[in-house]
């Protein structure tokens, strides 16, 4: 006799692969960013903008590597997170009011208070003005690799709210790319992205479940998008919420449901854990340290980005937490206290993959302003991380906890 897995096994089952995949895909980001800061400041330097600026394609699709991997790869790395956004509302930690209340309420508070830091060493100049939203977004990959630095010792609890936080955040930087990172709008490859997107939607809603005409679909609403001045990767986005899911009104058990989404965030997940995000992370971390001053590292861009992500962070999510808390809207995840709360915030400020590319829309055309930008998500990455190493290493209890093994 058969035994199905309940809904729950397979949710606990889907999250555990997630948190293993993203805590190790985490230090492959940590190495494949060093080693883009040594090639760039080393012999290697101009091996390292060959390789960067190395042309592929043909004609009017003849494009460096660095510009195939942030428009293209990306978009790739964009259809991922949407897929897991769409599977935790649908099915999983956003699913209902209760689990989505505080992370949410933390994201936007973990969201607004870095961009008001960062606005308050840069509002007089409008060009910096541009990046007001680098320092918003955590990076869930690098931030559950230091996490997964204790082991056991992390409550379950710190795991999900850490990683539901950034999956909202991941949703505000979507909106916040569309609305403020689009430019030199082309009605007319609107319309026409419109318009796949909409037969994508009919597909949805008549139960097609073959993934085949969803991805072709897909690739040519990416190349629309990038025609219209809307960034390419928001292509990726659409076509994800677009990916059938378990139909949550049909008769078959949800928990045996056969779901194209999970088949293809399953099939995508290592690929752009282990290819997409180091790639990435190697092409836009080499940063040469060679010119830059000690005054440099406190100039306003720099500053307000590394400040933004240090302090905003944990000011704005612990805020939050604690203010939902005093008025009895919502508790502290199981294990946690105002101290373990604390230790996630430092965590939260670790932004880089999100930071780095949204500081490359930003200053597409100010290379200076774009060096300050990466030298500060850099170093306020690098800060948050020690920060919430240090921290959580006094914080949480020195014996593992058998329950969330």
């Amino acid at each position: 006799m058969n035994i199905f897995p309940t809904v729950l096994a397979r949710a606990q089952h889907a999250l555990g692969e997630f948190f293993r995949l993203e805590s190790s895909a985490g230090m492959a980001l940590v190495l494949t960013a060093a080693l883009a800061l040594v090639c760039a400041n080393s012999p290697l330097a101009g091996w390292y903008a060959l390789v960067r600026d190395a042309p592929l394609g043909e004609g009017a699709w003849a494009h460096s590597l660095h510009w195939w991997t942030n428009d293209a790869l990306m978009a790739v790395f964009f259809l991922l997170v949407s897929l897991e956004i769409k599977r935790e509302v649908v099915s999983g930690q956003l699913s209902s009011r209760a689990q989505l209340l505080q992370p949410v309420v933390c994201a936007c508070a973990g969201v607004a208070a870095p961009a008001l830091i960062f606005y308050a060493f840069n509002h007089g100049n409008a060009d910096s003005l541009r990046g007001w939203a680098v320092p918003t977004a955590t990076d869930i990959a690098f931030s559950l690799g230091v996490l997964a630095l204790f082991g056991s010792r992390v409550p379950l609890g710190m795991k999900v709210m850490l990683s539901t936080i950034a999956v909202a955040d991941d949703l505000i930087a979507i909106v916040i790319i569309a609305v403020f990172y689009s430019n030199d709008l082309r009605a007319g490859m609107l319309l026409a992205a419109l318009g796949v997107a909409l037969l994508m939607f009919v597909l949805n809603r008549k139960k097609v479940r073959a993934l085949t005409p969803y991805l072709l679909l897909g690739l040519l609403l990416w190349a629309l998008v990038l025609r219209s001045g809307v960034h390419a990767t928001l292509a990726g986005v659409v076509t994800g919420m677009m990916i059938p899911h378990v139909d949550r009104h049909n008769a078959v058990d949800d928990a045996v449901e056969h779901s194209p989404l999970e088949t293809l965030e399953h099939a995508l997940h290592p690929w752009v854990a282990w290819g997409v995000l180091p790639l990435f992370a190697f092409l836009n971390a080499g940063l040469a340290l060679g010119g830059i001053r000690m005054d440099d590292l406190a100039a306003a861009l720099p500053a307000g980005i590394a400040l933004g992500l240090i302090l905003g962070k944990p000011i704005g999510i612990v805020g939050a937490a604690v203010l939902l808390r005093a008025f009895r809207i919502a508790r502290f995840p199981d294990g946690m206290d105002l101290r373990a709360m604390l230790g996630l915030g430092l965590l939260c400020g670790i932004g880089f993959t999100m930071s780095l590319f949204v500081a490359g829309l930003a200053y597409a055309r100010l290379p200076l302003d774009y060096t300050e930008s990466v030298l500060g998500v850099l170093g306020g990455s690098l800060v948050s991380a020690v920060l919430g190493l240090v921290w959580l290493s006094f914080v949480l209890p020195r014996q593992a906890r058998v329950a969330d093994r």
